[in-house]
């Protein structure tokens, strides 16, 4: 065995990759890519050089971190998934984000039929078409648990470049939902709807402590046996999907809710996840991506181009506040991090609670519409 193929020098490796785009991320370039991204692009960087393993010479290490490590740190994000606390976001902010959910799903659909994505991509694009509805309904937890079910992250590049055609989606949506206020009263004036503003516990939940730890651990290998024997015994029942119902159901209990680090715990492995996927990008198979590259893009642009039109038009006749609209839209396209990222920059104080809490509304739903659009596809 060649030291480039050792799997504990290979680990050691993927987790310097994520501890440099941590730092990379923290830059004023950086944090416009942000940490996943740049996990992606510094292994794929290393992995062309030939310094570890390839798809072309894929190791067991890679195939475990797929199978056991993706779907288990899936579980430990979804446990901060309070559905009791939801309640507080307060029924405007709901309903518009339950709009923008609904919107996402029919635009994809409607993106779907004007790009005939199957034409170019194949079968894959169904995939990717649930993927995308996930991941516009709540964010990366639903698109990897979708990817996940179909060993989708076994294509590389065609991975990476979704990931990549995500990102640079996301990133003009948060733009766009800046200037949504700004255009919409140029004509049609708005009232601020009121929302009884309430802070959140001073308790660090991401803070990792032993207690916690031991806990997390079991319940996430746990979890994972019960979802494997369950699928085993109803084949048609994905087991990432199980897994997903088990993790939202654990977080609703009074032990479950105060295990500390669940989501550090969580991010930290979907890194190491990220980095196996960057390592699969080999530079010879970049060029297949061109015709496609262009199809995605046309494809996800649309999709969220038709979510943006439905929550502004169905939005405005139930609330016409642009900036609450705005909120929940980002919500669902850039996850609870963006939307605060909005509330704060409209001084909206009041929707930085709501925001998160739909944002985790949008984790529970988003791997069941991803699933569901993968299904009528």
């Amino acid at each position: 065995m060649s030291i480039i193929e050792n799997p504990i020098y290979v680990l050691c490796v993927l987790c310097l990759m994520v501890i440099a785009a941590y730092y990379v991320a923290k830059t004023k370039l950086g944090s416009k890519f942000g940490v996943a991204l740049l996990t992606i692009v510094f292994t794929a960087v290393i992995a062309n050089f030939k310094l570890i393993p390839s798809a072309s010479n894929s190791i067991p290490l890679y195939s475990g971190i797929f199978t056991y490590l993706a779907p288990i740190s899936i579980f430990y994000l979804l446990l901060e998934v309070n559905l009791k606390s939801i309640k507080k976001a307060g029924t405007p902010m709901i309903v518009l984000f339950l709009i923008g959910s609904a919107a996402t799903t029919l635009g994809i659909l409607a993106a779907w039929w004007l790009v005939s994505p199957q034409s170019v991509i194949g079968e894959d694009s169904k995939i990717i078409a649930g993927m995308l509805t996930g991941t516009y309904t709540g964010g990366s937890v639903n698109f990897n648990a979708v990817a996940l079910e179909y060993d989708f992250q076994d294509r590389g590049v065609l991975y990476a470049g979704t990931i990549a055609v995500d990102n640079v989606i996301t990133t003009l949506w948060v733009v766009i939902s800046l200037a949504i206020p700004v255009m919409m009263r140029s004509f049609w004036t708005d009232k601020k709807v009121k929302i009884t503003s309430e802070k959140k516990h001073a308790k660090d939940k991401n803070s990792l402590d032993f207690r916690s730890l031991v806990w997390l651990v079991f319940l996430g290998l746990s979890a994972y046996f019960v979802s494997e024997m369950i699928s085993e015994l109803v084949p048609k029942i994905p087991s990432i999907l199980t897994l997903t119902t088990i993790g939202i159901l654990l977080a609703q209990t009074k032990f479950v809710s105060k295990l500390k680090g669940s989501h550090t715990l969580g991010l930290y492995l979907v890194y190491i996840f990220l980095a196996v996927i960057g390592a699969y990008c080999e530079l010879s198979a970049v060029a297949e991506l061109k015709t496609i590259g262009l199809t995605l893009l046309a494809f996800a642009a649309l999709a969220v181009l038709f979510h943006g039109i439905i929550i502004i038009v169905v939005g405005s006749l139930a609330y016409k506040d642009w900036e609450m609209i705005s909120i929940a839209s980002q919500a669902n396209i850039g996850g609870g991090t963006t939307a605060i990222a909005l509330a704060e920059t409209f001084h909206r104080k009041e929707l930085i609670l709501p925001a998160i809490l739909v944002g985790t509304l949008g984790n529970a739903l988003g791997t069941y519409l991803g699933f569901l659009v993968v299904n009528i596809l």
